[in-house]
């Protein structure tokens, strides 16, 4: 079985977000890739992620919740990740033992659960005035899911700050995993990558973040 680890996913993630912060400066644009939302960030990091050779799922049911019958129910998973160098889809558990089960695929223990966060320090219009309490307050909802779910052995949570500078970035990451741990919820040191960026709307540093919650 594929032994996943938070540096790799780490260090993919941040290349392929440091290439598109070179591709922004090539084309000079008016806004860098920090003025997008967090779901409009999200296809950046699965490109990243593919890059890679693994699978990449997005919005995945949670195991425990795969096996209602209606298909909308249940919470999801921003993305899982299935083993390189096939990155095979998962596994339909509600065909699972059938005739209509023949076709290879990735079990729920063998695939890496990720949630993403994204926070920027500064938007377009100006300093977020809800910076800390984005970060504090839903992404510890994130680790809950992830934590609880008895059919995942490896998961995480990446985080994806873009700060004033690298300072900040460094305290509000320690500062998040310091009350996560208070919380009592079991949240590994993270791997830590961060690179400069072109300061177009107040954001001069972009960090990368993944917390391992399962496994890792």
């Amino acid at each position: 079985m594929m032994r996943w680890s938070a540096a790799d996913i780490a260090d993919a993630v941040a290349d392929g977000l440091a290439e598109r912060a070179r591709e922004d400066d090539l084309e000079q644009a008016v806004y860098g890739f920090d003025a997008l939302d967090e779901l409009g960030l999200h296809p950046l990091v699965h490109e990243a992620l593919r890059g890679r050779g693994w699978g990449v799922w997005p919005e995945q049911r949670y195991p425990d919740d795969q096996a209602r019958p209606r298909r909308s129910e249940g919470k999801r998973c921003d993305v899982v990740l299935t083993p390189a160098p096939h990155g095979l889809p998962l596994r339909d558990p509600l065909i699972k033992g059938t005739l209509f089960d023949n076709q290879p695929a990735a079990d729920p223990e063998q695939s890496y659960w990720l949630e993403i966060k994204t926070v920027a320090q500064y938007e377009k219009a100006g300093p977020f005035k809800r910076y800390s309490a984005e970060l504090f307050a839903p992404v510890t909802e994130d680790v809950k899911k992830i934590w609880t779910d008895s059919r995942i052995t490896t998961g995480g949570l990446l985080l994806v700050l873009f700060t004033a500078g690298q300072e900040v970035a460094e305290h509000d990451l320690a500062a998040w995993h310091t009350r996560c741990l208070d919380r009592g919820y079991p949240v590994a040191a993270p791997a830590i990558r961060g690179f400069a960026i072109t300061d177009r709307i107040g954001n001069a540093w972009c960090a990368v973040a993944v917390y391992g919650i399962r496994g890792v």
